[in-house]
Protein backbone atom coordinates (compact mmCIF):
# COMPACT_ATOMS: atom_id res chain seq x y z
CA UNK A 1 0.00 0.00 0.00
CA UNK A 2 1.23 3.26 -1.20
CA UNK A 3 0.51 6.94 0.16
CA UNK A 4 1.57 9.51 -1.95
CA UNK A 5 4.16 7.67 -3.19
CA UNK A 6 5.31 5.94 0.17
CA UNK A 7 5.19 2.96 1.26
CA UNK A 8 6.14 1.28 4.62
CA UNK A 9 8.44 -1.38 5.16
CA UNK A 10 8.70 -3.62 7.90
CA UNK A 11 12.73 -4.46 8.64
CA UNK A 12 11.87 -7.20 10.07
CA UNK A 13 14.03 -5.87 13.39
CA UNK A 14 13.10 -7.46 16.67
CA UNK A 15 9.54 -8.67 15.70
CA UNK A 16 6.85 -7.74 13.11
CA UNK A 17 5.32 -4.37 13.54
CA UNK A 18 8.57 -2.76 15.48
CA UNK A 19 11.13 -1.07 13.21
CA UNK A 20 10.12 0.54 9.48
CA UNK A 21 11.82 1.73 6.77
CA UNK A 22 10.27 3.72 4.28
CA UNK A 23 10.60 3.60 0.45
CA UNK A 24 9.61 6.69 -1.18
CA UNK A 25 8.94 7.15 -5.41
CA UNK A 26 8.88 9.71 -7.52
CA UNK A 27 8.55 9.60 -11.20
CA UNK A 28 10.05 6.40 -12.00
CA UNK A 29 13.14 7.23 -9.00
CA UNK A 30 13.67 6.07 -5.43
CA UNK A 31 14.51 7.03 -2.00
CA UNK A 32 14.73 4.92 0.89
CA UNK A 33 14.54 6.38 4.63
CA UNK A 34 16.73 4.36 7.27
CA UNK A 35 17.47 0.71 6.77
CA UNK A 36 17.10 -1.45 9.21
CA UNK A 37 19.69 -3.83 9.95
CA UNK A 38 21.48 -6.20 7.07
CA UNK A 39 18.90 -8.40 7.77
CA UNK A 40 16.76 -6.18 6.33
CA UNK A 41 18.38 -5.89 2.91
CA UNK A 42 15.73 -8.15 1.29
CA UNK A 43 12.29 -6.62 2.09
CA UNK A 44 13.86 -3.47 1.18
CA UNK A 45 14.36 -4.91 -1.88
CA UNK A 46 11.34 -6.61 -2.68
CA UNK A 47 9.72 -3.41 -1.61
CA UNK A 48 11.22 -1.91 -4.45
CA UNK A 49 10.55 -4.86 -6.63
CA UNK A 50 6.63 -4.31 -5.98
CA UNK A 51 6.77 -0.83 -7.21
CA UNK A 52 8.01 -1.81 -10.84
CA UNK A 53 11.37 -0.66 -9.61
CA UNK A 54 14.91 -2.29 -9.82
CA UNK A 55 18.25 -0.80 -7.25
CA UNK A 56 19.21 0.81 -10.20
CA UNK A 57 15.81 3.52 -9.89
CA UNK A 58 17.33 4.17 -6.48
CA UNK A 59 19.31 7.45 -6.10
CA UNK A 60 19.04 8.37 -2.09
CA UNK A 61 19.33 6.32 1.17
CA UNK A 62 18.38 9.10 3.69
CA UNK A 63 19.16 7.95 7.52
CA UNK A 64 17.74 9.57 10.33
CA UNK A 65 20.20 8.63 12.63
CA UNK A 66 23.23 6.13 13.27
CA UNK A 67 21.47 3.95 15.62
CA UNK A 68 21.94 0.33 14.21
CA UNK A 69 18.23 -0.61 14.29
CA UNK A 70 18.16 2.52 11.38
CA UNK A 71 21.01 2.16 9.66
CA UNK A 72 23.09 -0.87 10.45
CA UNK A 73 21.98 -2.27 7.08
CA UNK A 74 23.13 0.80 5.60
CA UNK A 75 26.91 -0.20 3.84
CA UNK A 76 25.22 -3.78 2.81
CA UNK A 77 22.11 -2.29 1.04
CA UNK A 78 24.29 0.48 -0.51
CA UNK A 79 26.12 -2.07 -2.01
CA UNK A 80 22.59 -3.26 -3.65
CA UNK A 81 22.25 0.10 -4.89
CA UNK A 82 24.60 1.20 -7.70
CA UNK A 83 23.35 4.66 -8.17
CA UNK A 84 22.42 5.52 -4.31
CA UNK A 85 24.10 8.21 -2.70
CA UNK A 86 23.81 8.29 1.25
CA UNK A 87 22.84 11.40 3.01
CA UNK A 88 23.38 11.31 6.87
CA UNK A 89 23.56 13.91 9.42
CA UNK A 90 26.83 15.14 9.57
CA UNK A 91 27.82 14.09 12.86
CA UNK A 92 26.86 10.76 11.58
CA UNK A 93 28.63 10.62 8.28
CA UNK A 94 32.47 9.58 9.84
CA UNK A 95 30.34 6.51 11.37
CA UNK A 96 28.88 5.66 7.95
CA UNK A 97 32.44 5.78 6.21
CA UNK A 98 33.85 3.94 9.18
CA UNK A 99 32.13 2.04 10.98
CA UNK A 100 34.00 0.15 13.43
CA UNK A 101 33.73 2.93 16.40
CA UNK A 102 30.11 2.20 16.14
CA UNK A 103 30.73 -1.30 16.26
CA UNK A 104 32.91 -1.07 18.85
CA UNK A 105 30.34 0.29 21.17
CA UNK A 106 27.54 -1.74 19.82
CA UNK A 107 29.95 -4.61 20.78
CA UNK A 108 30.63 -3.80 24.24
CA UNK A 109 27.43 -3.10 25.19
CA UNK A 110 25.74 -6.37 23.37
CA UNK A 111 28.57 -9.00 22.75
CA UNK A 112 29.98 -10.20 19.26
CA UNK A 113 26.89 -13.32 18.96
CA UNK A 114 24.26 -10.27 19.58
CA UNK A 115 25.64 -7.96 16.92
CA UNK A 116 26.08 -10.71 14.24
CA UNK A 117 22.27 -12.03 15.48
CA UNK A 118 20.65 -8.84 15.49
CA UNK A 119 22.05 -6.49 12.79
CA UNK A 120 24.36 -8.85 11.07
CA UNK A 121 27.77 -7.37 9.29
CA UNK A 122 27.92 -3.51 9.37
CA UNK A 123 29.44 -2.51 6.36
CA UNK A 124 31.57 0.59 5.54
CA UNK A 125 30.31 3.07 2.79
CA UNK A 126 32.80 5.03 -0.20
CA UNK A 127 33.23 8.31 1.08
CA UNK A 128 32.82 9.68 -2.20
CA UNK A 129 29.04 8.30 -1.63
CA UNK A 130 28.10 10.15 1.02
CA UNK A 131 26.46 13.51 1.40
CA UNK A 132 26.69 15.48 4.51
CA UNK A 133 23.10 16.70 5.03
CA UNK A 134 23.69 19.67 7.19
CA UNK A 135 20.31 21.36 8.70
CA UNK A 136 18.53 22.41 5.71
CA UNK A 137 19.56 20.45 3.00
CA UNK A 138 17.07 19.23 0.60
CA UNK A 139 17.50 15.68 -1.42
CA UNK A 140 16.15 16.04 -4.56
CA UNK A 141 14.18 13.13 -5.61
CA UNK A 142 13.51 13.82 -9.73
CA UNK A 143 11.78 17.45 -8.57
CA UNK A 144 10.48 16.12 -5.37
CA UNK A 145 12.22 18.11 -2.61
CA UNK A 146 12.79 16.23 0.52
CA UNK A 147 13.66 18.60 3.63
CA UNK A 148 16.47 17.91 6.48
CA UNK A 149 16.23 19.38 9.30
CA UNK A 150 18.88 18.62 12.66
CA UNK A 151 16.53 17.72 15.40
CA UNK A 152 18.56 16.51 18.23
CA UNK A 153 17.24 15.37 21.88
CA UNK A 154 17.41 11.69 21.13
CA UNK A 155 21.02 11.99 19.81
CA UNK A 156 22.72 14.54 18.47
CA UNK A 157 23.46 13.38 14.78
CA UNK A 158 19.88 13.08 14.42
CA UNK A 159 17.88 14.50 11.85
CA UNK A 160 14.42 14.94 10.29
CA UNK A 161 13.15 14.79 6.83
CA UNK A 162 10.12 16.82 5.57
CA UNK A 163 8.05 16.19 2.52
CA UNK A 164 5.67 18.77 1.60
CA UNK A 165 4.10 16.61 -1.01
CA UNK A 166 2.45 14.67 1.54
CA UNK A 167 2.86 17.48 4.64
CA UNK A 168 4.74 14.76 6.69
CA UNK A 169 7.86 14.21 8.37
CA UNK A 170 9.72 10.94 8.62
CA UNK A 171 10.63 11.50 11.95
CA UNK A 172 13.41 8.36 13.20
CA UNK A 173 12.91 8.00 16.87
CA UNK A 174 11.89 12.49 17.49
CA UNK A 175 8.23 11.75 17.95
CA UNK A 176 8.69 9.08 20.07
CA UNK A 177 7.92 5.44 19.87
CA UNK A 178 4.07 4.48 18.84
CA UNK A 179 3.22 0.86 18.74
CA UNK A 180 0.05 -0.47 16.57
CA UNK A 181 -0.95 -2.78 19.31
CA UNK A 182 -1.56 0.26 21.79
CA UNK A 183 -3.95 2.10 19.40
CA UNK A 184 -7.29 3.29 21.00
CA UNK A 185 -10.18 4.82 19.99
CA UNK A 186 -8.47 7.78 20.98
CA UNK A 187 -5.65 7.00 18.15
CA UNK A 188 -2.10 6.59 18.78
CA UNK A 189 -0.58 5.95 22.07
CA UNK A 190 3.13 6.93 22.41
CA UNK A 191 6.08 7.31 24.55
CA UNK A 192 8.97 9.47 23.90
CA UNK A 193 12.74 7.07 23.81
CA UNK A 194 15.82 8.15 25.39
CA UNK A 195 18.15 5.37 24.79
CA UNK A 196 21.83 5.98 25.61
CA UNK A 197 24.10 7.78 24.92
CA UNK A 198 22.81 11.15 23.80
CA UNK A 199 19.25 12.25 25.27
CA UNK A 200 18.63 16.08 25.87
CA UNK A 201 15.41 16.69 27.42
CA UNK A 202 15.14 20.45 26.54
CA UNK A 203 16.67 19.67 23.25
CA UNK A 204 14.09 16.81 22.38
CA UNK A 205 11.09 19.16 23.48
CA UNK A 206 12.52 21.82 21.20
CA UNK A 207 12.99 18.97 18.13
CA UNK A 208 9.53 18.57 18.89
CA UNK A 209 7.88 21.79 18.17
CA UNK A 210 10.27 22.14 15.12
CA UNK A 211 8.33 19.76 13.72
CA UNK A 212 4.87 20.88 14.42
CA UNK A 213 5.84 24.13 13.69
CA UNK A 214 5.22 22.92 9.80
CA UNK A 215 1.75 21.48 11.15
CA UNK A 216 1.79 18.31 9.59
CA UNK A 217 -0.76 15.52 8.74
CA UNK A 218 1.00 13.26 9.67
CA UNK A 219 4.22 11.62 11.34
CA UNK A 220 5.83 8.75 9.76
CA UNK A 221 8.21 7.04 12.83
CA UNK A 222 10.34 3.98 12.82
CA UNK A 223 8.58 2.53 15.58
CA UNK A 224 6.34 2.36 13.83
CA UNK A 225 4.60 3.19 11.06
CA UNK A 226 2.27 6.54 9.88
CA UNK A 227 0.57 8.17 12.46
CA UNK A 228 -2.17 11.47 12.36
CA UNK A 229 -3.12 12.32 16.22
CA UNK A 230 0.08 14.79 15.61
CA UNK A 231 -0.87 17.75 18.15
CA UNK A 232 -2.31 14.74 20.70
CA UNK A 233 1.17 12.75 20.54
CA UNK A 234 3.02 15.68 20.75
CA UNK A 235 1.06 16.95 23.65
CA UNK A 236 1.27 13.26 25.63
CA UNK A 237 4.61 13.21 24.55
CA UNK A 238 5.98 16.22 25.77
CA UNK A 239 4.56 16.07 28.78
CA UNK A 240 5.59 12.35 29.66
CA UNK A 241 9.93 13.91 29.12
CA UNK A 242 9.21 16.33 31.61
CA UNK A 243 7.50 13.40 33.95
CA UNK A 244 10.77 10.93 32.92
CA UNK A 245 13.22 13.85 33.55
CA UNK A 246 10.98 13.92 37.42
CA UNK A 247 11.43 9.84 38.24
CA UNK A 248 15.03 10.24 36.68
CA UNK A 249 16.20 13.29 39.40
CA UNK A 250 14.27 11.30 42.05
CA UNK A 251 15.79 8.23 41.66
CA UNK A 252 19.45 9.58 41.09
CA UNK A 253 22.13 8.76 44.00
CA UNK A 254 19.64 6.19 45.56
CA UNK A 255 22.27 2.87 45.33
CA UNK A 256 18.94 1.44 44.27
CA UNK A 257 18.63 3.85 41.41
CA UNK A 258 18.20 1.65 37.79
CA UNK A 259 15.58 -0.35 39.23
CA UNK A 260 13.68 2.34 40.99
CA UNK A 261 14.05 4.13 37.61
CA UNK A 262 12.86 0.87 35.73
CA UNK A 263 9.72 0.33 38.11
CA UNK A 264 8.67 3.97 38.05
CA UNK A 265 9.05 4.13 34.06
CA UNK A 266 6.80 1.29 33.63
CA UNK A 267 4.20 2.36 36.17
CA UNK A 268 3.90 5.86 34.29
CA UNK A 269 3.43 4.04 30.73
CA UNK A 270 1.01 2.00 31.96
CA UNK A 271 -1.13 4.45 33.78
CA UNK A 272 -0.79 6.43 30.85
CA UNK A 273 -1.57 2.99 28.30
CA UNK A 274 -4.80 2.61 30.61
CA UNK A 275 -6.54 6.29 30.85
CA UNK A 276 -5.52 6.14 26.70
CA UNK A 277 -7.73 2.79 26.72
CA UNK A 278 -5.62 0.35 25.39
CA UNK A 279 -7.23 -2.76 24.96
CA UNK A 280 -4.05 -4.88 26.09
CA UNK A 281 -3.63 -6.06 29.86
CA UNK A 282 -1.52 -4.16 32.15
CA UNK A 283 1.38 -7.42 32.14
CA UNK A 284 0.71 -7.04 28.43
CA UNK A 285 1.64 -3.79 27.80
CA UNK A 286 4.52 -3.97 30.29
CA UNK A 287 6.06 -6.97 28.53
CA UNK A 288 5.40 -5.31 24.95
CA UNK A 289 7.63 -1.83 26.13
CA UNK A 290 9.83 -3.79 28.68
CA UNK A 291 13.28 -3.26 26.14
CA UNK A 292 11.89 0.52 25.85
CA UNK A 293 11.59 1.30 29.48
CA UNK A 294 15.17 -0.71 30.37
CA UNK A 295 16.51 1.67 27.07
CA UNK A 296 14.99 4.98 28.63
CA UNK A 297 16.32 4.19 32.01
CA UNK A 298 19.82 3.64 30.70
CA UNK A 299 19.90 6.41 28.78
CA UNK A 300 18.00 8.36 31.69
CA UNK A 301 20.68 7.68 33.85
CA UNK A 302 23.98 8.71 31.15
CA UNK A 303 22.16 11.91 30.97
CA UNK A 304 21.84 12.34 34.83
CA UNK A 305 25.65 11.00 35.53
CA UNK A 306 26.79 13.90 32.64
CA UNK A 307 24.61 16.62 33.97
Amino acid sequence: MTDHGITTIDTGFHRPVFDAAYLIVEQGRAAFVDCGTQHSVPSLLAALDAQGLAPEHVDWLILTHVHLDHAGGAGALMRRLPNARLAVHPRGAPHMIDPSRLVAGATAVYGEEEIARSYGEILPIPEERVVVARDGHVVDLAGRPLLCIDTPGHARHHLCVWDEHSRSWFTGDTFGLSYRELDSARGAFAIPTTTPVQFEPDALKRSIRTLLARDPLAMRLTHYGPVTDVAAMADALLSQIDAMVALARAADGRPDRHARLVASLGELYLARAAAHGCALAPEQVRELLAMDIELNAQGLEVWLDRA
